[in-house]
């Protein structure tokens, strides 16, 4: 009964990881978009860096659903 508790605990912390990835995400497209309003001469030069920006940040939230259901069926 009480590891029962403690996994459901478990995964329910792991989101926040999650949501912290969801915020950052948000963070990187507005910056990026904030950047072209400024220079849209610049889109060549920040168009690589946003997408890698995007993909490690992604990259948080996907471990941290791992995380998560390995909490909860693991």
């Amino acid at each position: 009964m009480e590891a029962d508790a403690a996994r459901y605990i478990g995964a329910g912390l792991a989101a926040i990881g999650m949501i912290g990835a969801g915020i950052g995400v948000g963070n990187v497209w507005a910056s990026y978009i904030s950047a072209l309003a400024r220079n849209p001469a610049a889109k060549d030069d920040i168009g690589a860096n946003i997408w890698i920006g995007f993909a490690v940040t992604e990259a948080i939230a996907l471990f941290a659903l791992i995380i998560g259901l390995l909490a909860l069926f693991g």
